[in-house]
C-alpha cells in the first residue's frame, strides 16, 4: 500500500541479498517513480515513458500508471522468457509494483503478470502495512480487510509485513490479530458505527489471521529482515505442496 514503506523495503531487500550473496533479480514495475534506491534487472521506465502515456491518451496520474502497466503487460512474455532463461541459476525475484494497490491489484494486467509468475515459478505475495498509521482499531481493520482480499484474489502464499517497528512496535497488531478480546477492547473506544463494524469483522477474520504468514520488521534498520527471507522460503515449499497442484488442476 502506499506509503508503507515498500520501497525502503525493496531496497533493504536489495541489500541483504548483495551481502549475502544471494543470486536475484529484481523488477520494477512502478512507471511513475522518479528515481529507483535500488538497482534493477528490469524496470518498466525503460519500456514506457508514464509522464507520454498521460500527454498521449490525456490521463490523470493513476490512469497513467495504470495504462503504462497494461502496454507493458502487453511484452511481459519478453520479461518471463528472460527470467526462465536464468531462472536455474536465481534464488530469488523480486518484484516492485505500483503502491497504488488496486492498479496492480484489481487490474487485467496485473492478473496477467502475477499468473505468468505463478505458472512459472514458485510465487509468494508480501504485503506491507505501515505500523504506526495502523494503531487505530478502525485503520488496522482496513488493512486486513485489504490483505485479506489481495490474498483470496490470487490464491497464492501471502506474506504479512508490519514494517517501521523502528517507529512502532506492532506487538498491538499481533495481539489483535491472535486475542479477539484484547481487540474489542480496544474497539470500544472507536465510534459507534466504525467501532461496531470492526467488531464484527474482527470475527469474521479470525479464520484468515490463523492462516497468515507475519512479519515484523524495519526496512530502515533491516531488522526482522532474516525472519522475512525464513518466511520466503517457507512461502516457497507452502507452494510447491499446496498451491501448485491448485493451479494445475485449473
Amino acid at each position: 500500500m502506499a506509503g508503507s514503506g515498500k520501497t525502503t523495503l525493496m531496497q533493504r531487500i536489495a541489500v541483504h541479498i548483495h551481502n549475502q550473496q544471494l543470486p536475484s533479480y529484481i523488477i520494477n514495475l512502478d512507471p511513475a517513480v522518479s528515481s529507483v534506491p535500488y538497482g534493477c534487472n528490469i524496470d518498466i521506465r525503460d519500456t514506457v515513458n508514464y509522464k507520454q502515456v498521460m500527454k498521449e491518451y490525456e490521463l490523470g496520474p493513476n490512469g497513467g500508471i495504470l495504462t503504462s502497466l497494461n502496454l507493458f503487460a502487453t511484452k511481459f512474455d519478453q520479461v518471463m522468457g528472460l527470467i526462465e532463461q536464468k531462472a536455474d541459476s536465481l534464488q530469488h525475484i523480486f518484484v516492485d509494483t505500483p503502491g497504488q494497490i488496486e492498479i496492480f491489484t484489481w487490474s487485467a494486467s496485473g492478473t496477467i503478470i502475477s499468473d505468468m509468475f505463478a505458472f512459472s515459478v514458485p510465487t509468494a505475495l508480501i504485503y506491507v502495512v505501515d505500523t504506526p498509521r495502523t494503531t487505530s482499531p478502525v485503520t488496522f481493520m482496513s488493512n486486513m480487510l485489504y490483505a485479506c482480499s489481495i490474498m483470496y484474489k490470487f490464491k497464492l502464499p501471502f506474506i504479512l509485513v508490519f514494517n517501521k517497528t523502528d517507529v512502532t512496535s506492532a506487538d498491538f497488531a499481533i495481539d489483535w490479530m491472535t486475542d479477539y478480546e484484547k481487540f474489542q477492547e480496544a474497539v470500544q473506544d472507536e465510534k459507534a458505527y466504525a467501532g461496531t463494524l470492526s467488531a464484527s469483522m474482527g470475527l469474521v477474520l479470525e479464520e484468515f489471521y490463523r492462516n497468515i504468514t507475519t512479519v515484523c520488521m524495519s526496512a530502515v534498520t533491516g531488522e526482522g529482515v532474516e525472519d522475512l527471507f525464513d518466511k520466503i522460503a517457507r512461502a516457497g515449499e507452502e507452494y510447491a505442496n499446496v498451491y501448485r497442484p491448485m493451479l494445475e488442476a485449473k
